[in-house]
């Protein structure tokens, strides 16, 4: 039938970015490759406790034809047989959602919806676990949605969290066309497969996500204006045989430096360079001398 962890999770939608996402936490090995079904566009779907993994693909058919999340929720249950012992939370890409607990899950389980949003968990230590969630995206309009989902865990978790404890955790967004490179929906997929505390893993990483991948109106600054310090920062770490304000040499050995580190999705040809890098090259050469 599939996996009874204890489990929590929350769907959303942002509107301003035309994001979806999903973040969800278990008592589980490996969560992230369960729970999550989302598509750019569309909608998001979190399927648990004894999880139905087809309902992932087919809400989201049911989604894309036009379906709204109640519907295409009713259609899912209706066709199965085991539906008493899912739990299932859905949202579209037009902020409407829906969520469902069946009266098999083991208690603590329920679940809550609002505007852009639909949070649910089960074998939780009580109510306000989810009540957490969904507080917790309430107060936050605004901020990037990533950031919105991993804090409604760990809002969760310190309101009581899994009756069993933690082990895995997982955070998923897509956007049309914000995949790496450009070439997919897929903006951000980290996942904690196995850990004692998943959540904060799960932060840490999203930290790193913010250095490698860019944000809309992010800060840059002018190269002709650190060509000095970003010179003898860069031959502090090899990339330059020695200081230089030289700016084409500055340049390219930022090039080098970026593609080695793996932020090729952070250079840029109009003679700027995020502070984010910037401070990450001024870090790596401090500890380096």
């Amino acid at each position: 039938m599939g996996m009874r962890p204890s489990t929590f999770s929350i769907v959303a939608f942002d509107p301003e970015r035309q994001q979806l996402g999903i973040a969800v936490q278990s008592k589980f090995l490996a969560v992230g490759s369960v729970v999550p079904w989302v598509k750019a566009g569309v909608g998001a779907i979190a399927t648990q406790s004894w999880a139905n993994t087809a309902y992932g693909p087919a809400g989201l058919d049911l989604l894309s034809r036009g379906a709204t999340p109640q519907e295409a929720l009713d259609d899912l249950l209706e066709a199965d047989p085991d539906r008493d012992s899912r739990q299932v939370g859905l949202v579209d890409a037009e902020g409407r959602a829906a969520t469902f607990t069946g009266r098999a899950c083991f208690p603590w389980a329920g679940g809550r919806t609002g505007r852009n949003y639909a949070c649910q968990g089960n074998i939780l230590v009580g109510a306000d676990t989810v009540d957490a969630l969904a507080t917790h995206f309430e107060a936050t309009d605004g901020q990037e949605l990533a950031f919105r989902l991993v804090g409604a865990l760990q809002a969760a978790q310190a309101a009581g969290g899994d009756s069993r404890g933690q082990q895995s955790a997982a955070v998923v967004v897509v956007q049309e066309g914000a995949g790496y490179g450009g070439f997919n929906d897929r903006y951000l997929d980290l996942r904690v497969d196995d850990h004692p505390a998943p959540i904060e893993e799960l932060h840490r990483l999203l930290t790193l996500h913010v250095l490698y991948y860019p944000r809309p109106d992010e800060p840059t600054v002018a190269l002709d204006g650190i060509a000095q310090q970003l010179g003898t920062d860069l031959a502090t770490l090899g990339y330059l045989d020695q200081p230089t304000t030289d700016i084409n040499a500055v340049t390219d050995a930022l090039r080098r430096f970026s593609l080695t580190e793996n932020l090729e999705e952070r250079l840029r040809d109009d003679g700027r360079v995020f502070q984010v890098v910037l401070e990450y090259i001024q870090k790596r050469a401090a500890e380096a001398r």
